[in-house]
């Protein structure tokens, strides 16, 4: 699993938003036995779901670990004529994207309490136009970096389920993180990175323990996005940038 469930207690605020607001953009989607946030592999997320849930066949967006919602809640806003579905493990920050879904009427946004691999292994081939996976748990310590949640069998879920030349949309703070991005991702013969940005990496991975040896370590180089102008600068994003850390952006085509 790529995640731990934390407290799943909402305080009264967003206790009202989850009464208000989860019959409207909630997704109440059928579960397997016993196992917490799956998704019984005989749903169907397909275009006949989507036009029942949204009410068209417009183009569809995932974000993949919405955090609080402020990323897809202003691309919502912003792109009416797109679907976007926000995926999220942790109770509050479900309530926090109902409660700005609600605040701003979005017609286009539903919400899922749902682990991302479970949805999207039973997602229609070809229905997405992209995926977003924005600033994820890190995993810092090394007996935990197979729990991130950019992996080879995800990578493959996720390219089954774009269109092709759909978009797979990465960012981090952490530069362990990147190469972990690149380790998976551009040897794969299914995506093309599509950066254009040159930048500097160590090639040997460190842990939440040995972080501050990477600068001495042998370096390479690799390609990368421009930050997305389609991403908000949250408060998360803006801690990392004050602390200094490097924002590393990944656009990554669907062949």
């Amino acid at each position: 699993m790529s995640f731990v469930r934390r407290s799943s207690r909402l305080d009264k605020r967003l206790q009202k938003a989850w009464d208000n607001y989860a019959d409207t953009y909630l997704l109440d989607l059928p579960q397997v036995g016993g196992r917490e946030l799956s998704v019984s592999p005989d749903f169907r997320f397909d275009h006949a779901f989507v036009e029942r849930t949204w009410g068209n066949s417009h183009p569809m967006i995932v974000e993949i670990g919405t955090g609080q919602g402020e990323n897809i809640v202003a691309a919502a806003q912003n792109n009416p004529d797109v679907n976007f579905l926000a995926l999220e493990v942790y109770r509050p920050g479900v309530a926090h994207a109902l409660l700005k879904a609600g605040k701003y009427e979005l017609a286009n946004l539903r919400v899922a309490e749902v682990n991302a691999p479970d949805l999207m292994a039973v997602c229609e081939t070809g229905l997405l136009n992209e995926v977003w996976t924005f600033f994820p748990d890190p995993w810092p310590k090394t007996r935990h970096h197979k729990r991130r949640i950019v992996q080879a069998p995800l990578a493959a879920e996720v390219h089954r389920a774009l269109k092709t030349d759909g978009l797979w949309r990465i960012a981090t703070d952490i530069e362990d993180y990147a190469l972990h991005v690149h380790e998976v991702m551009d040897g794969r013969d299914d995506f093309d990175n599509i950066g254009t940005r040159i930048v500097s990496l160590p090639i040997e991975h460190v842990s939440k323990g040995t972080a501050d040896t990477a600068a001495s370590l042998p370096h390479a180089d690799f390609t990368e996005s421009e930050r997305f102008d389609g991403r908000v600068l949250t408060n998360f994003e803006k801690k990392g940038i004050d602390a200094g850390r490097v924002i590393h952006d990944f656009t990554y085509r669907a062949r």
